[in-house]
């Protein structure tokens, strides 16, 4: 309300992209946004994951120029940082246009333009990171945020006391109302068996796929089998086989999924990760190896595998055999690893957060008004 007592919306921009992991909390938070009045708006690349997944949803998407800063040589070095600065003057002309009252980054190399203009501007700017150590991007956009949203309380104390909190990953609310009967149906499967769901990540993995594929044939005599392959990494030569069903991306039919899946194989990226403890799946991550990423994804696993929700395998590690034992493994005790995931309680994040965007708008509403008297 204003001084009149008439209505003012509330504007927030969002940002965050690269993969699935960067955009699927913020579309988490968008309903209960909504709720709250806030006029929400999406600060995007031109070609990433973030943009189709928002445009459904019928979001305003502004895309921006971005490109990758890299801790190793190559020859895309010498032309990002001109995408970089590019998109830090589109992101001025965004919060100059849009006037909005605060940013919520969920990381990646979009948002580090979008936090600095927010910055320039001195708009408030709240930061999820999702993993227990932050990556570049959020490293660079640390100093400017108001606050800090953590997955780990290992992650909190890297940072100044009363500046981070652990909210955890907000779960998309359509996740929890999966109807099994449905995804059997969808899948085609014939014989009421427990299923194993696999999914390698928002882009697949080539190394998970191959190790899956080479034990599909012992799998289907006990399990059915939904494989999510990634975009064009489905397997011709697996189509056809009763109890396996492969799909190159699932989007509407996830939650249902879920819901029908005994055990759930992995890649343990953070987001990955935390839906997988919020819906109690016993499941096995495979994270991605030192050499394939800056190793974020096996101190998540290894927090995991150390509290009991999950069974670990090493990417180095990963052959067909290994992969048919722990999976059976996982599954005789399974109900050990819900019991220690259902010890973990349940933290919503999604009403944590926001309230945190709540306050930061309203100090800042309030630091106005006492400025402009």
């Amino acid at each position: 309300m204003n001084v009149e007592g008439q209505f003012v919306m509330k504007r927030i921009i969002l940002t965050g992209g690269g993969t699935a992991g960067h955009v699927t909390p913020n579309i988490a938070l968008i309903p209960r946004l909504k709720e709250l009045g806030y006029d929400i708006h999406y600060i995007g690349s031109y070609t990433g994951i973030e943009k189709g997944l928002i445009e459904e949803m019928g979001i305003p998407y502004h895309p921006i120029a971005t490109g990758k800063l890299r801790r190793y040589f190559d020859v895309k070095n010498f032309s990002d940082p001109i995408r970089v600065v590019k998109g830090f003057e589109e992101s001025k002309q965004l919060m100059k246009s849009l006037s909005p009252n605060i940013i919520f980054s969920k990381g990646g190399f979009v948002s580090v333009p979008v936090v600095l203009a927010a910055s320039h501007r001195k708009l408030p700017v709240i930061i999820h990171e999702s993993d227990m150590t932050p990556g570049l991007a959020n490293k660079i956009a640390l100093p400017h945020a108001t606050r800090i949203c953590c997955n780990f309380p290992e992650t909190a104390e890297l940072f100044p006391e009363g500046k981070a909190i652990v909210t955890g990953t907000p779960i998309r609310k359509e996740l929890y109302s999966g109807n099994s009967k449905n995804a059997f149906k969808y899948c085609g499967f014939s014989e009421n068996r427990p299923t194993i769901l696999v999914i390698g990540g928002s882009t697949g993995s080539a190394e998970v796929n191959s190790a899956v594929w080479g034990i599909t044939d012992t799998l289907i005599k006990n399990f059915n089998v939904i494989h999510i392959c990634g975009k064009d990494k489905t397997n011709d030569k697996m189509n056809g086989k009763p109890g396996y069903v492969q799909y190159e991306y699932v989007k509407d039919e996830l939650p249902d999924m879920f819901a029908l899946a005994d055990i759930v194989i992995s890649r343990a990226g953070a987001n990955a990760i935390c839906e997988l403890l919020a819906l109690k799946k016993p499941n096995i991550l495979i994270p991605l190896s030192r050499e394939a990423s800056r190793g974020d994804q096996i101190l998540n696993a290894e927090s995991f595998e150390k509290q009991g929700y999950s069974k670990v395998i090493m990417s180095e590690d990963l052959n067909g055999n290994v992969l048919l034992t722990a999976i059976n493994e996982v599954i005789e005790k399974s109900e050990k690893y819900i019991k220690a995931m259902e010890k973990a309680g349940e933290q919503d994040a999604v009403t944590m957060i926001t309230g945190l965007i709540e306050e930061a708008v309203n100090n800042a509403t309030r630091n106005s008004s006492f400025i402009n008297v």
